[in-house]
């Protein structure tokens, strides 16, 4: 996941999300599995290698599904947003870890581990192979004897609209962002669709996207409920950039007056874009407010 931060809490991490994640991607849209049947699983897992030391492994999210206090399963969720290699080989060392845990605490019946991987990438599909298999040299002789484990891989930025149409949680607008991002390079928002988790969204959007914009937004997140209210400062830091990069220019060529001109100009264009007198004041640095 790249610039992860652990201390950061993931979107999927949420039961509604969680639930909505695997209910619309495993389930076909069937509510199978509820937000209140989730608890959480330790993300961390700790194994003993051959040099002696203790190693961790450390999952995005993963929970156990219980029902009526029978559990069912665990399910984890890792998100990507490039091809990784060796990934089949991450999943396994994740599901084979949670078996593990399970065994040393002598549990009386062992519960099925599944991992999906949620990729993120807009410009290609998953090229890398997704078996184990798949990635290694098998000797002559040997290919029945090797146990080959497969990962299942979600491309996101892909989905059909009827595959969003099953998610009702935040999850439905981060997919339907990336499967507008992936058929529009410079896609602006639109969706008016009110976001329960908007810092979690923004954290995601700003890990997935590389758009370190997102993070920005994140910190002056007040006022922002939708990915349109997104597109509305998205637009405005666009404005307020170039704003500095024209007074730099003024600067250099000594044109004040043109400055003051140009912030006037831009101030009412703000006007005619809805915003307030005030924030057009603040972001045109004016020193007083102007009539239209």
């Amino acid at each position: 996941m790249g610039q992860k931060d652990i201390t950061e809490k993931l979107l999927e991490d949420y039961n509604d999300v969680f639930a909505d994640i695997i209910n619309g991607l495993i389930f076909k849209g069937e509510q199978r599995i509820l937000p209140e049947s989730l608890e959480n699983a330790k993300v961390h897992s700790q194994y003993k290698a051959e040099d002696g030391k203790v190693h961790e492994l450390e999952r995005d999210v993963i929970k156990y599904w219980k029902e009526k206090k029978v559990e069912l399963a665990i399910c984890g969720i890792e998100n990507q947003s490039n091809v990784k290699k060796y990934m089949p080989f991450r999943i396994i060392g994740y599901d084979g870890a949670a078996y593990r845990s399970q065994l040393l605490e002598n549990r009386k019946e062992i519960l099925p581990v599944m991992t999906i991987v949620l990729y993120f990438g807009t410009d290609h599909h998953w090229y890398g192979k997704k078996n184990i298999k798949g990635l290694m040299k098998i000797p002559e002789g040997l290919e029945e004897y090797i146990n080959d484990y497969e990962m299942k891989v979600f491309e996101i930025a892909w989905l059909t609209e009827e595959e969003i149409s099953r998610f009702h949680s935040d999850f439905k607008v981060v997919a339907n962002f990336f499967v507008q991002k992936r058929k529009h390079k410079d896609y602006i928002p639109d969706d008016p669709t009110e976001i329960r988790h908007i810092d979690e969204v923004l954290k995601l959007l700003r890990v997935m996207t590389g758009d370190e914009r997102y993070q920005a937004i994140f910190q002056k997140e007040r006022g922002v409920h939708s990915m349109c209210d997104v597109a509305e400062r998205l637009e405005k830091m666009g404005i307020e950039k170039g704003m500095e990069q024209g007074v730099k220019q003024g600067r250099k060529l000594g044109r004040n007056e043109g400055i003051h001109e140009e912030k006037i100009r831009v101030y009412k264009k703000l006007l005619e874009k809805g915003f307030s007198k005030q924030e057009a004041q603040e972001i045109t640095e004016l020193p007083q407010f102007l009539e239209n």
